[in-house]
């Protein structure tokens, strides 16, 4: 079709009494330039005219997606295959008489064409990735990484398409030739693949998306996934670091997604507090008396004495403190912590909420609370665990216990001569 509309314009320019022959100097460069100038009138037709009314309809458009289009200046780049078009279909003819050049010019254009079309096609990729980021199915999906790959695959056709046109050659000549370096091309491009691969992997197991809080030790990552390439995952520490993870390694080794504490609405709080073993003691009766004016143990304490009471009925020797079941400082405190956390409008009812006493060690008993917060923002999380602890360690004494610390330089002065020579 090109030859076709060529030899009519060659026909036409005869009839007109146009001919560029070889030692007519001056009417191939007469032509040369009236060739640009219809090249660039054109060019400023397509974007002045057209480009401009088409983004003055998508300004005003309801949707949003082809305002991005638009900002990625899609219709501008392709505006720029019209003025390449023009000087390749009427440079050949201009040059007939100079083959070499004609040749070598025709080429050139029709690899700039090319170039220009996987350069608006690239454009029209990356609105896809805005699109998709915009949409939030980017956290589904690991649209970058598709993209980069249609990219790089567009790359090669692209690449293979020019040489081909240059050598003059059918691209099936070239494509055959890569069969052979199949073994090369998986050397080099080893990352790309097993990236792709490990893509479509993280996805397809929704093991990690944008905007998660990930956290691999091996690589240093505890942060947000800022994005999901081809190759690497990018996280942004909390500490406002970028680490960048290679994606196969999110599949091939362990890593922790916080996710699930995100969507679920509550963030664990596992801590304990060691009590000193020697301030542990029965309750006496002031003690009972003065514990029940607490408003968490008001239903605790006529409960607990009747279901004693009855439990004691049998039991002789009462008066002596080894025979029958008393009320414990340490056991009237975890009904106080468990009373006190589930009033506490801070935490997750629905989940699991739990006071519990864990084997002692020589660093006394410790009492754990496991409970969950109603918010999981890093700041507010820890403020209200410190609240929890904060309150918990100032009643400690209410209940005559006392928490275990080891010795310090002050505990050491504090010993009388008398004592320490004893």
């Amino acid at each position: 079709m090109d030859n076709e509309l060529r030899s009519d314009i060659a026909a036409w320019l005869l009839e007109v009494g146009v001919n560029s022959q070889p030692s007519d100097g001056l009417a191939t460069s007469i032509l040369l330039f009236a060739s640009l100038l219809i090249a660039a009138i054109a060019y400023y037709i397509t974007r002045k005219v057209f480009v401009k009314a088409v983004n003055a309809m998508i300004r005003k458009s309801a949707v949003t997606w082809d305002d991005i289009f638009m900002r990625y200046g899609v219709l501008e780049k392709l505006a720029l295959l019209i003025p390449i078009m023009v000087l390749d279909l009427l440079i050949p003819i201009i040059l007939t008489h100079q083959d070499l050049l004609g040749t070598i010019i025709d080429r050139a254009m029709s690899v700039l064409v090319v170039i220009f079309v996987i350069r608006a096609i690239y454009s029209c990729l990356d609105a896809v990735n805005e699109i998709a980021d915009v949409r939030q199915i980017s956290r589904r999906l690991p649209v970058k990484s598709f993209v980069q790959l249609f990219k790089l695959f567009l790359f090669f056709i692209g690449f293979i398409i020019s040489i081909s046109v240059i050598a003059d050659q059918s691209p099936i000549y070239f494509l055959s030739g890569l069969g052979v370096a199949t073994g090369l091309v998986m050397l080099v491009f080893r990352d790309t693949i097993l990236g792709f691969v490990a893509g479509i992997q993280l996805a397809a197991n929704r093991m990690v998306s944008k905007g998660d809080w990930i956290q691999m030790d091996k690589y240093g990552a505890d942060g947000a996934v800022d994005e999901v390439s081809l190759n690497t995952v990018k996280v942004r520490n909390w500490d406002n670091t970028i680490t960048m993870i290679p994606a196969y390694a999110l599949v091939s080794d362990a890593f922790k997604n916080w996710r699930g504490m995100s969507e679920k609405g509550g963030r664990r709080i596992k801590r304990s507090l060691n009590i000193d073993v020697n301030s542990i003691h029965f309750l006496t009766e002031e003690d009972m008396t003065r514990l029940s004016k607490v408003n968490y143990l008001k239903d605790y304490f006529p409960k607990m004495v009747s279901e004693i009471n009855h439990a004691n009925e049998q039991v002789s020797d009462i008066e002596m403190p080894v025979n029958g079941r008393r009320l414990t400082n340490v056991g009237t405190f975890r009904a106080y912590l468990d009373a006190y956390l589930k009033n506490n409008n801070k935490l997750h009812k629905d989940m699991t909420l739990m006071v519990r006493q864990l084997a002692p060690t020589t660093q006394g008993l410790p009492i754990e609370l496991y409970v969950f917060t109603n918010d999981t923002r890093w700041a507010f999380y820890e403020g209200i665990q410190a609240d929890i602890f904060d309150h918990i360690f100032a009643i400690l004494p209410e209940f005559g216990l006392k928490a275990f610390q080891n010795p310090t330089g002050e505990d050491i002065r504090s010993i009388k001569p008398e004592s320490a020579a004893h």
